[in-house]
């Protein structure tokens, strides 16, 4: 892979870059190469974090030095076609759309001259691509948002918004784990904790899996609420559809 770039990040990390868009095949190139890099054997990784088109990869230079550790990620290149990807499943939030919970949903409505009904229809009917996380500790990166209901940013962001908010900005949407700032607008609200530091996996979702959004009313998104607060409610997963055998 010649369009393969490896940039140097910091004295202790490099980041593996295998494009510069946003596409499936571009994660599917990332994902295999952090298969392979898992079963390589290579001592002195750290830590391993994707993101839309590079893997990052932390290491102890005490251990091993950058050229030494270049040299062997590039002869994984060769084989990533051979790689078998697991499965990925699919993540179903459940989403409380509009009112309090979404004072953002008439406007993006407005901006793609559709009613709010539609909004939620076009944005519960998908199986978006958990191509990252970042910013605050589960947030997710999803892609695969349909253009007709993109909206720009706010044009001067939140100071606070809770955590569970649901949001688009552009072309993307994703979810607030926490009480956070932010500029995204807001259409929904989960009453999942995609962040929990007192549970045993403290962030729910993971890369490369798939979220699904299920529309809700309150009755429901009080139900599952108390459900959260007692640590007895669990997100429906399924696999993705196109991967079931």
């Amino acid at each position: 892979m010649d369009s393969v770039k490896f940039l140097l990040t910091g004295d202790t990390s490099v980041s593996v870059e295998f494009g510069n868009e946003i596409s499936t095949a571009i994660n599917a190139k990332i994902r295999a190469f952090n298969i392979a890099l898992q079963g390589s054997g290579i001592k002195g990784i750290v830590e391993t974090v994707p993101s839309y088109r590079a893997l990052m990869v932390h290491y102890d230079p005490a251990v091993i030095r950058y050229e030494k550790l270049v040299e062997q990620m590039q002869g994984l290149m060769g084989d990533l076609d051979k790689i078998e990807i697991p499965p990925s499943d699919v993540l179903e939030i459940p989403v409380l759309y509009g009112g309090e919970e979404g004072p953002d949903l008439e406007f993006v409505a407005k901006h793609n001259n559709k009613t709010p009904e539609e909004v939620i229809k076009i944005h519960s009917s998908t199986e978006y691509l958990i191509y990252m996380l970042g910013f605050t500790p589960g947030f997710t990166y999803l892609g695969g948002m349909s253009k007709e209901i993109a909206t720009p940013r706010l044009q001067s962001p939140r100071v606070k918004i809770p955590g569970g908010s649901v949001g688009i900005a552009g072309e993307q949407t994703g979810v607030y784990p926490i009480d956070s700032p932010g500029g995204w607008q807001l259409i929904g609200l989960t009453p999942v904790k995609m962040y929990d530091p007192n549970r045993a996996v403290p962030i729910l979702p993971e890369a490369g899996q798939y979220i699904k959004f299920r529309p809700i009313d309150r009755k429901e998104f009080e139900r599952i609420q108390k459900q959260v607060e007692a640590g007895a409610y669990e997100c429906r997963r399924y696999p993705k559809k196109e991967e079931q055998k």
